[in-house]
């Protein structure tokens, strides 16, 4: 008897995506395996797996896992951003001690994110930020994945708005954690395009918010 692991499944999928998964003769599939094929909403036949077919017919069945992997998936997009809703607040909570114009900047963040949440229902209308352009970021790269300005050392929590700095950057770093991870949550392409879109506009709003607090109202990015 032949187990396919979940990391099996990873390496064919990562060589090239499948909508349809066969089991031959002799394999079984491990419990890591059988998940990682419902979260992305792909198709099962093993003709003497009773989980899958279980006396009815396939397209039946292609229905019942499909349905599942977009409540899974749903599910975890929203709680995904439940929490990085919390920690936009915790965010503005801990910066209105230092800062308050930059916790109502946070504040502001908080609202368009929240905003984004009816991707879950296969639409996102939210509006654009005003791109307020910098030497590294402008009306052209705003709604895209630049990366980060600089890298944030021990030497960033040392200067006088330090505190500020890794507060925003463990937003941003969560925001790009989302941002990577979209793909696993919103089967749409378009959807998730439009959604990566705004996203990264928050990101690079967050990258500028660094900036100007490492050095003012120069630009820092390299």
């Amino acid at each position: 008897m032949k187990f396919i692991t979940e990391e099996d499944l990873r390496d064919i999928y990562k060589k090239q995506p499948f909508t349809d998964y066969d089991l031959q003769p002799g394999e079984r599939l491990t419990p890591g395996a059988r998940q990682f094929l419902l979260d992305r909403g792909i198709n099962m036949y093993d003709e003497n797996d009773p989980f899958i077919n279980s006396g009815i017919n396939k397209a039946e069945s292609n229905q019942n896992v499909s349905a599942c992997a977009d409540d899974r998936r749903k599910k975890k997009f929203c709680s995904r951003m439940k929490s990085l809703q919390a920690l936009f607040l915790l965010t503005a909570e801990e910066l209105m001690k230092q800062d308050v114009c930059m916790s109502q900047q946070i504040t502001g963040l908080y609202r368009q994110f929240a905003s984004l949440g009816t991707a879950s229902e296969g639409k996102c209308e939210a509006a654009d930020l005003c791109c307020k352009a910098c030497t590294g970021i402008n009306t052209d790269n705003f709604s895209q994945s630049i990366g980060d300005c600089f890298e944030i050392t021990e030497f960033h929590m040392q200067l006088q708005k330090g505190h500020e700095i890794l507060l925003l950057t463990r937003l941003r770093s969560s925001l790009e954690e989302l941002d990577a991870d979209i793909a696993d949550m919103i089967s749409n392409a378009e959807i998730q395009n439009t959604f990566s879109g705004k996203l990264n506009q928050i990101i690079n709003t967050l990258s500028q918010m660094i900036c100007y607090a490492v050095g003012g109202k120069e630009c820092q990015r390299n």
